[in-house]
């Protein structure tokens, strides 16, 4: 699932290639089980342009300082996709906008449970939501008090997209691994040594995605990520990653370095 990198990689390319074109229309894909805006909400866009982009967490955004905007969740596989109107046009491209000129973009969800709705602005929309603070914005002592604060699993916690947003399966597993955390350790009990590494790890692994635009292939040979296999050989202490649950999530973690305190 898209997460903190990889939702900024899409919106890069919107503000790259998207800005500043006047939308001539919004043209709807094969969009049965999704719930999309209507029709009054899509006529509010044609007309109007993109004149600036911004992301919280996994949710994306587009639109122009008197609005309107659009707020997108790439959900499980999805991306948005720039691309010109004498190209191939993406598969399961589930809506387009269609710019002046040769410019188009799709919101491409093949599993459609990616999210695209009409807001009047992102700040607006987060607070409605209840997204808390972008896992790049927190501070330390932020960060301290919100996950220490949680009785429940360490991982449950920087997944909750009401604590931090940004984190998901992946990169909350990489960043305990990179503490020395299990990711069924109690929250709550961590001392404050621990949740200052953690949040030193999270803020190491998030900036290198974002550095190399969510390029898997400069992941260095010594993160969990190229060993994320149940039975794999730990790379940081030779143990052994096993797969488990957390709260009802699947999670990679070594059995050997991952500490429950």
């Amino acid at each position: 699932m898209p997460e903190l990198p990889e939702c900024e990689k899409s919106r890069r390319k919107v503000a790259d290639h998207c800005l500043n074109r006047t939308i001539e229309a919004v043209e709807y894909g094969e969009v049965s089980h999704m719930n999309l805006p209507g029709g009054n909400a899509r006529e509010r866009l044609v007309g109007h342009r993109f004149t600036e982009t911004r992301r919280h967490g996994k949710a994306i955004f587009a639109g122009s300082k008197t609005g309107p905007w659009i707020a997108v969740r790439l959900g499980m596989t999805g991306s948005l996709r720039p691309f010109d109107a004498d190209g191939e046009a993406p598969d399961y491209a589930k809506v387009t906008f269609v710019f002046e000129g040769d410019r188009r973009l799709a919101f491409r969800n093949p599993r459609k449970f990616g999210v695209l709705e009409v807001i009047e602005d992102p700040e607006s929309y987060i607070a409605e939501t209840g997204l808390g603070p972008d896992a790049m914005e927190i501070g330390a002592d932020g960060f301290a008090e919100v996950i220490g604060g949680t009785k429940g699993a360490v991982k449950s916690a920087l997944m909750a997209q009401t604590k931090i947003a940004g984190l998901g399966n992946l990169w909350s597993d990489e960043t305990l691994f990179r503490a020395g955390v299990a990711p069924d350790a109690a929250a709550n009990r961590l001392s404050d040594d621990t949740l200052g590494q953690l949040y030193s790890e999270m803020r190491h692994v998030l900036s290198h995605l974002l550095d190399n635009n969510a390029d898997y292939g400069t992941i260095p040979g010594d993160w969990l990520f190229p060993h994320r296999t149940d039975g794999a050989d730990c790379p940081a202490c030779g143990g052994t990653i096993r797969k488990s649950k957390v709260g009802g999530r699947s999670a990679f973690a070594c059995d050997t370095h991952q500490k429950t305190a």
